[in-house]
C-alpha cells in the first residue's frame, strides 16, 4: 500500500481548530514518516478546540500543541501549496478556497465531507460523542484513501 501514498497531503477546513487538526494528528500516529502532513484553515482565528484535544487524546494523539494557520500564512511558514500532491478539505468553504488557491498547481484535491461537531450536543459527553463521531469519521476515510495504519494507535 506504501507505493500508493501520496508524498505530501494537507487536511483543511475552516479555522484549522478541529477537523483539520485532528486529521493531520491522526495521520502523523497512522501513517508515521510515511508522507509529508500538515493542516490548515480558510481562517485561524480560533484556537485549538478542546473537545478535539480530548477525543484525540483517547487514541494516543496529542494536539495542545496544535497552533492554528491559515492558507494565508502557510508561505510565511514555509510551506507552499505547490509543494503537497495532495489537498484534503474537511469542509465545504475549505474545498472552495482549495480549488481556488490550486488553479495553478497540479495537486489532487479530495473533499471528504467530515461532519462539523461543534455546537451540538447539550452535556459535555453530548458533546464528546459528537466529536468522537468526527473523529471517527476520519479515520474512516483515512483509512479507506491511504489503507490500513502503518503504526498502530497507544492502547
Amino acid at each position: 500500500m506504501a507505493a500508493d501514498l501520496p508524498t505530501s497531503v494537507l487536511f483543511t477546513c475552516d479555522h484549522n481548530a478541529v477537523r483539520s487538526p485532528m486529521a493531520e494528528g491522526l495521520a502523523k500516529l497512522y501513517y508515521g514518516h510515511a508522507f509529508y502532513i500538515q493542516s490548515a484553515g480558510v481562517k485561524n482565528d480560533l484556537e485549538i478546540d478542546g473537545f478535539s484535544i480530548a477525543v484525540c487524546d483517547e487514541v494516543g494523539v496529542e494536539l495542545s500543541r496544535h497552533r492554528a494557520r491559515s492558507f494565508d500564512e502557510m508561505q510565511d511558514w514555509g510551506d507552499d501549496l505547490g509543494g503537497f500532491d495532495l489537498i484534503v478539505s474537511l469542509s465545504p468553504a475549505s474545498q472552495r478556497k482549495a480549488l481556488e488557491l490550486t488553479r495553478y498547481y497540479h495537486l489532487d484535491v479530495e473533499y471528504w465531507p467530515i461532519m462539523d461537531p461543534t455546537g451540538l450536543g447539550e452535556t459535555r459527553e453530548e458533546k464528546l460523542d459528537r466529536y468522537r463521531q468526527s473523529r471517527d469519521q476520519i479515520i474512516g476515510r483515512m483509512i479507506e484513501r491511504f489503507g490500513p495504519p502503518l503504526r498502530q494507535q497507544a492502547s
